[in-house]
């Protein structure tokens, strides 16, 4: 597990170690379930534009090759969304009434409420591009009963925006030799500009209150 944190972002690790299929196990994992919250999507989305950039299908166009792994890893977003807001429909409650853990801390769940209650369904899409907050979104979508047809559209459209735009950038920069020798200070930056806003709520949010999870009985939120 040391290992794996410590080389998430170095594209050759990655490529010796699973190579593009790690990506879409790392990518499922953050996107929905609870212990994958500290794994660093952003930074690692980009340096998969970049591996992309630099492997050269020998029976496929590059352009297809890119969309092709656009469209895998958008899925295996999609579904570890589909996996967290299962897990929050089902386990609310009890989520809950659990204590504190070094994996698990009840403020995540708070943070992603407020953030849920303030944007709406959009909260599903913007989610995408927050650490933290992507990963107990769809928790929190379940947990208050948000329409599954509804949390499909910002699902579907959420992982795509997120995964287009990461990628296609590292795919467009990763033949450019300035980004190639600064990559450990681009990704370092990319998970600054990722943070920032969680570190801003954190300083300056109000504390949560507690959450609440309706009755099976309550109007499912739209």
């Amino acid at each position: 597990m040391m290992e794996l944190l410590n080389n998430i972002t170095n594209p050759e690790w990655i490529m010796m170690h699973g190579g593009l299929y790690l990506v879409l196990l790392i990518i499922f994992i953050e996107t929905g379930i609870i212990i994958g919250f500290f794994l660093p999507g952003d930074p690692l989305l980009f340096v998969t534009g970049i591996l992309l950039a630099n492997i050269m299908p020998a029976n496929m166009h590059p352009v297809l090759h890119l969309l092709y792994w656009l469209l895998l890893i958008s899925v295996a977003g999609i579904i570890g969304n589909y996996v967290g807001y299962w897990f929050g429909k089902r386990s609310g409650k009890m989520l809950m009434q659990r204590d504190d853990s070094w994996i698990f801390k009840k403020k995540y769940l708070h943070q992603a409420k407020e953030f849920y209650e303030r944007k709406g369904g959009s909260a599903i899409i913007i989610a995408r591009f927050l650490p933290v907050v992507r990963t107990f979104a769809p928790i929190i979508a379940g947990m208050v009963g948000m329409r599954k047809r509804t949390f499909t559209l910002y699902n579907i459209l959420g992982s795509f925006i997120w995964v287009g735009t990461i990628v296609s950038a590292g795919y467009l920069l990763g033949d450019n030799a300035w980004v190639k020798n600064n990559l450990e200070t681009i990704i370092l930056s990319i998970v600054l500009i990722a943070v920032m806003p969680v570190l801003l709520k954190f300083a300056f949010g109000k504390k949560s209150e507690p959450i609440s999870v309706p009755n099976k009985s309550h109007q499912e939120k739209e």
